[in-house]
């Protein structure tokens, strides 16, 4: 008894790709459903970090800032040009966001040792912790969403995804600064 393979569910990016398969002939659906289902997922898994960070009551740039503090060694320091020049924000727009986290007990403002008229931001006991949260809460429903996919999958998917990554990295000239983007 020979028995039918299983049909391939389908998702809402194969009824797109279909109904755009005559009239774009030109388009690889192959290549169209790979980028497609990397934007759709990647706009999901911001909506998740949007919503974790709102519960902690922070947005992406500060959260980023808290992140680039929290990787700065022992010392949780830097300085707020440094931290500037890795956002990529302005004085005025790095400013805002130190003051904002300073005032929630986030950060704080030292005087710098090596040299008198500077400062440095240095992440507190509750910034740090309030990054641990925020954290641990996204990579537990990343964890879940990763779930439908058994560990070799896993493997398998970050396998291919970094081959595309470094692709674009060689295209690009290099890496980007190490930022987990």
């Amino acid at each position: 008894m020979t028995t039918k393979p299983e049909q391939q569910e389908r998702d809402h990016i194969d009824r797109f790709l279909a109904s755009i398969r005559d009239r774009l002939p030109m388009l690889d659906p192959e290549v169209e459903g790979i980028v497609d289902r990397i934007q759709g997922l990647n706009r999901r898994f911001h909506r998740a970090l949007d919503e974790t960070l709102a519960e902690f009551k922070l947005d992406y740039a500060e959260w980023k800032l808290l992140g680039l503090l929290y990787r700065e060694a022992e010392v949780y320091r830097s300085s707020p040009g440094r931290l500037a020049r890795l956002m990529e924000l302005s004085s005025g727009a790095i400013t805002n966001r130190l003051d904002r986290l300073e005032e929630a007990g986030f950060l704080r403002r030292l005087p710098d040792p090596d040299d008198r008229r500077g400062i440095l931001v240095e992440l507190t006991a509750a910034g740090k912790r309030v990054y641990e949260e925020t954290v641990g809460v996204q990579g537990r429903k990343e964890a879940f969403f990763a779930s439908a996919l058994s560990k070799g999958e896993q493997k398998q998917l970050n396998g291919l995804l970094r081959k595309l990554m470094l692709e674009f990295e060689r295209a690009e000239g290099g890496p980007p600064p190490e930022d987990g983007a």
